[in-house]
């Protein structure tokens, strides 16, 4: 899952969802330098990981997207998901995409200072180019994809990663609708434990 999930799956708690937002800028132990709320956000942001990953559904996407993405197949489908639940946000939550998205760029802002300079960094340009609002369109997608591909070391092909998912719009639907359920009721049962 990319940005998105990570921070809807954080529900209300504002330090579970500042964790889980920076989780990928903070290293191994590192999360212990947090307070007892983000540290429970960074710790979330894993295991959403590792479920994510090693999930029969995800795994079929991530194999018809293998061939062309190669490595960077995961990375597609991540965003691929969070295309989808951009588009059916509301029916997820009880508020506008548009709405949740404001709210949330207006929580981390006024926590940047405190956050990990890589988050600092990156966090102006999403929030400018409102990143989260433009997952909906699959445009937007495209755009983060290709920005990923000129990141890359390898070749890529994530700039083409739209076409794909135009191509095979259904199938991706499908399986986002099939697993996202399934993650939800996961993450309500582990955020209880961590």
């Amino acid at each position: 899952m990319n940005y998105l999930a990570h921070l809807y799956l954080s529900g209300n708690d504002e330090e579970l969802l500042l964790g889980n937002f920076i989780a990928d800028a903070v290293k191994g132990k590192q999360a212990l330098h947090y307070s007892h709320g983000i540290a429970r956000g960074i710790y979330l942001h894993r295991l959403i990981d590792t479920y994510t990953d090693t999930h029969p559904i995800v795994a079929e996407t991530k194999i018809r997207l293998r061939d062309k993405f190669k490595k960077y197949a995961p990375v597609v489908a991540d965003l691929y998901y969070d295309h989808f639940l951009a588009k059916h946000f509301e029916r997820f939550a009880n508020e506008t995409l548009d709405s949740y998205t404001q709210r949330t760029y207006h929580l981390i802002n006024n926590h940047l200072p405190d956050l990990p300079e890589r988050v600092q960094y990156f966090f102006p340009y999403m929030m400018a180019q409102n990143w989260l609002l433009g997952y909906a369109e699959v445009e937007g997608i495209s755009r983060a994809l290709t920005g990923l591909s000129r990141r890359t070391s390898f070749e890529s092909g994530m700039e083409k990663a739209g076409e794909e998912l135009t191509i095979n719009y259904i199938f991706y639907e499908q399986e986002f609708e099939l697993f996202f359920p399934e993650l939800e009721k996961y993450v309500e049962v582990v955020k209880r434990e961590i």
